[in-house]
C-alpha cells in the first residue's frame, strides 16, 4: 500500500477540532438534568434548572395535560372491609305448656306483641315484650317482682291501662294489673281470669320480631322448657371484623358507607366497637364492629348477605389538597406538583404529603407557594 504524504500523516495524528456548533451541542448534553416522573403514570419531565429557583420554564411534558384547582377543606382516610348484613338480635321463645302443637308461626313473618304466636291444643300463646325476667311462674294478684313489672309495662304498651291507673313501672300485681289483663284476655278470646299462666304467653326482648326458624313441628308433642321459636328483631345490622390495631380509630357514631349486593351504596353509623380481640387463621387479630344502616328500607330483605363497608379512620380539617394524579415523583426523592402561573407558565414545586382521601381521590399537601384556588397540572382525561 502506498504511504500517505508526510503532511497528511501529520494531520491524521492530530485530533479533529470540533466546530463551534458542535461544542455548543456537547455542552448542552452534559448540563445536569433533573428527571421527574408523574406518580403512577410513567410520564417524564426534564427540568434543566433547580426546582426551587422560582423561575418559570417549559417542563417539556410529553403527554397531554389539563389542570385542577388546589382546594382547602376536610379530608378523610378510609379503610374498606367485608361485612355481613343481617337482622339484629337473636331471641328464643321457650314453651311452658304441655300438649300438642296445633299451629306454629311462619319463618320470615313479623309478629308484634299482643299477637298469638302459636297454639298448643288449640289454645293461644301470646307474645309479650319483656327481657328483665324469665317467665318462671304464673302471675296473679298479690305478687310482686320484676316479672310483674314487665307484665305491667307490656299491658300499658298494648293500651290496657285500667282507666289510666296501671303504672308500667310498678312491680306490684294489684287490681289495676288484674283489670288490664282481663281486657287483654277478652280481646284474644281467652277466659278473662285475670291470671296469666306460663302456658298462655312468652316474653321476648322486642315489641316486634321476625321469625328466623321454628325448631318444632306442628302435630308433635309440646314440652315445657323447649325452644319453640327462634327470632330476631326487624332492625338491620352490619357486622364487620376490623383489624384490632384500628380499634382506637373506629368509634361509635362514626359514619360509614355500605355497598350492598346490588352494588348500590347506602349510609350507616357505627353502633358498637368490640373490646375483645379474636385471633385469625393468619396469625392476626380482629375486633367486631357493628353498624346500623341509616336507611333500613334501602337494605332490602336479604339475611346474612355479604356487603362492603368503607369506614373513616382518620380526618383532617382546613387543609390544602390536590388530586393524587397531580403528584410528580422526583428523582432525588419526595414529590412535587406543577404549578400554573397566571401568565400560563409552569414550574415544579416540591410538596410534603399528608392524608390520602381515597373516596375523593385527593391528597393533603403543604409547601411553598401553595394556596387554595391555584392551578396544578394533571394528566388529561
Amino acid at each position: 500500500m502506498n504511504a500517505l504524504p508526510t503532511s497528511l500523516q501529520n494531520d491524521a495524528d492530530k485530533p479533529v477540532e470540533p466546530s463551534a456548533a458542535q461544542r455548543r451541542r456537547r455542552r448542552r448534553v452534559v448540563l445536569p438534568a433533573v428527571v421527574v416522573v408523574v406518580a403512577g403514570l410513567g410520564i417524564a419531565y426534564v427540568i434543566t434548572g433547580p426546582l426551587d429557583d422560582g423561575k418559570a420554564g417549559d417542563t417539556g411534558s410529553v403527554a397531554p395535560t389539563g389542570t385542577a384547582t388546589i382546594t382547602k377543606g376536610r379530608l378523610s382516610a378510609r379503610t374498606s372491609v367485608n361485612g355481613t348484613l343481617s337482622f339484629a338480635g337473636s331471641y328464643q321463645a321457650i314453651n311452658q305448656g304441655s300438649g300438642t302443637y296445633t299451629k306454629l308461626p311462619k319463618t320470615g313473618r313479623v309478629y308484634r306483641q299482643g299477637e298469638v304466636l302459636y297454639r298448643v291444643d288449640g289454645k293461644p300463646v301470646i307474645f309479650l315484650e319483656g327481657a328483665s325476667s324469665p317467665f318462671y311462674r304464673d302471675l296473679k294478684r298479690g305478687l310482686s317482682g320484676t316479672d310483674v313489672r314487665q307484665l305491667n309495662a307490656a299491658l300499658v304498651a298494648l293500651g290496657h291501662t285500667a282507666g289510666g291507673y296501671l303504672d308500667p313501672r310498678s312491680k306490684y300485681f294489684g287490681w289495676a294489673t288484674e283489670d288490664a289483663l282481663q281486657d287483654l284476655q277478652d280481646d284474644l278470646g281467652l277466659d278473662d281470669t285475670g291470671t296469666l299462666t306460663r302456658r298462655q304467653a312468652v316474653f321476648l326482648p322486642k315489641d316486634k320480631v321476625r321469625i328466623t326458624s321454628v325448631p318444632v313441628t306442628s302435630g308433635t308433642a309440646a314440652k315445657a322448657g323447649e325452644v319453640v321459636v327462634k327470632a330476631g328483631s326487624t332492625e338491620r345490622t352490619v357486622t364487620v371484623a376490623v383489624d384490632a390495631a384500628m380499634q382506637s380509630q373506629v368509634k361509635e357514631g362514626d359514619n360509614v358507607t355500605i355497598t350492598l349486593p346490588n352494588m348500590k351504596s347506602t349510609p350507616g353509623v357505627v353502633t358498637s366497637v368490640g373490646t375483645v380481640a379474636k385471633k385469625t387463621s393468619t396469625g392476626g387479630a380482629t375486633i367486631t364492629v357493628r353498624i346500623r344502616p341509616t336507611d333500613e328500607k334501602a337494605t332490602g330483605t336479604l339475611d346474612q348477605a355479604p356487603v362492603g363497608v368503607s369506614i373513616v379512620t382518620e380526618s383532617v380539617e382546613d387543609v390544602l389538597a390536590v388530586p393524587v394524579n397531580a403528584l410528580l415523583a422526583l428523582l432525588n426523592g419526595g414529590y412535587g406538583v406543577e404549578l400554573v402561573e397566571a401568565n400560563g407558565a409552569r414550574r415544579i414545586v416540591p410538596v410534603t404529603l399528608g392524608l390520602f382521601d381515597n373516596t375523593s381521590g385527593t391528597v393533603q399537601v403543604s409547601g411553598k407557594d401553595l394556596a387554595a384556588g391555584r392551578r396544578v397540572v394533571v394528566p388529561a382525561s
